[in-house]
């Protein structure tokens, strides 16, 4: 990005929550943590000070599919950036006393998830409509999770999985493509690994859809919760992240939820004042996804927000778009996208993302060229399968459960 003066690099791991097995669950979160609790070479202050030394910042998150360590600097500064980031990913220790004091520190990390309701409300909508699959369990793991595993545990996830052949690094700002690479692979080799040009990445995951697990009837969930407001989630599953009509559902999703203009916003708040907040989202991943509606109201009127909730997306399956929310929600969507692009570390996350993802990177002018090309009825046709496929809806609010 020609005359910033900052960079944002990630390292992207190919592990996330789904990929953990019986034993393991809540290793991934684990791993978030405890890589800036040092390493062969560094102590944890160490880790802190090289950053705050130079007024950068670094941190790390976990997802379903993936896992990213990332920092910004200045560009000077960048050599520094990946020789720790590497050191972190390739050399932690993953001693047992810093996991017993980050098994504390996680534990009140859930806490304070689960005293936001809405918080609540998206990890048990995504639990049940995905049900026993592995994307139905939560990314930061359960109090259950996190206290059962072992240091042996969490050793063996990291080495399997943190190894040449799941790595991606990205960066975008002030950056020579070539020198970071000769900067990453001097790191990588320091740390111990072996980057041998014959192995190859591991595959991509399928973009096969697998229902394994995931129920066949929608589920209805209320959970109690002491709070002033309701929070509403209804939905069901969605689409593939790899899926063809991904463009379709992002018009879709614009058109429903995404935006002061969205029917919900419009229905819902404008008109009928019955919600502060309320949109529609979409997540996808390999082989699935989910897609869903959501509104924060007052508990009384539960029942008459996921009413006008359900009749936006039945409505949308049934009279479909006007090709005036076409052009509007095109529009949004493409300059969101190139919006997005001026930032350093939303770059930096398109270029991770669609190396793990996609085996592809498509330019900005493609994937304007993809919205654009979603039409009226790509967006029905979507809807009425949406609006087709069971539903699950959660509740959380001062209710019996």
């Amino acid at each position: 990005m020609p005359g910033l003066r900052s960079v944002t690099m990630g390292a992207w791991v190919g592990v996330g929550s789904r990929d953990e097995t019986d034993g393991h669950f809540g290793s991934t979160h684990f791993l978030e943590h405890l890589l800036f609790k040092g390493t062969t070479r560094r102590t944890a202050m160490d880790i802190a000070e090289a950053f705050d030394a130079v007024g950068g910042e670094a941190n790390a998150s976990t997802g379903k599919e993936h896992t990213c360590y990332y920092a910004r600097v200045l560009d000077t500064d960048l050599p520094m950036a990946v020789d720790v980031i590497s050191d972190m990913v390739t050399s932690a220790r993953l001693e047992e006393g810093e996991l017993e004091t980050e098994r504390g520190v996680i534990l009140e990390e859930l806490a304070m998830n689960d005293d936001d309701p809405s918080d609540v409300a998206h990890e048990e909508f995504t639990a049940a409509v995905l049900g026993k699959h592995p994307l139905g369990r939560p990314i930061g793991g359960t109090p259950e999770t996190i206290k059962a595993v072992p240091r042996d545990a969490v050793w063996e996830h990291y080495r399997w999985h943190y190894r040449p052949e799941t790595l991606v690094v990205a960066a975008a700002g002030g950056v020579s493509h070539e020198e970071l690479v000769d900067q990453v692979s001097t790191a990588l080799t320091i740390g111990g690994w072996s980057l041998d040009e014959a192995v190859a990445p591991r595959e991509r995951r399928s973009g096969e859809a697998s229902s394994d697990g995931v129920p066949s009837v929608g589920v209805s969930l209320t959970i109690h919760r002491p709070v002033e407001q309701a929070n509403i989630v209804i939905g069901s599953t969605g689409l593939a992240a790899t899926d063809e009509r991904r463009f379709a559902l992002s018009v879709l999703n614009a058109v429903l939820g995404g935006g002061m203009s969205s029917r919900l916003f419009q229905e819902i708040r404008e008109k009928r004042g019955l919600a502060y907040t309320t949109y529609s989202f979409a997540s996808g991943h390999g082989g699935l996804g989910t897609f869903g509606l959501y509104a924060g109201c007052a508990p009384a009127r539960v029942d008459q927000v996921t009413e006008l909730l359900i009749e936006e997306l039945e409505r949308l399956a049934s009279d479909g778009i006007t090709s005036t929310e076409l052009d509007r929600s095109i529009g949004q969507l493409a300059g969101g996208l190139v919006l997005g692009l001026e930032d350093s570390g939303s770059r930096m996350s398109r270029l991770g993302k669609a190396e793990l993802v996609y085996g592809e990177l498509l330019s900005v002018a493609e994937s304007l060229e993809l919205i654009r090309s979603v039409t009226v009825a790509d967006v029905q046709d979507l809807a009425v399968e949406l609006a087709g496929r069971p539903r699950s809806l959660v509740r959380v609010g001062p209710f019996g459960d």
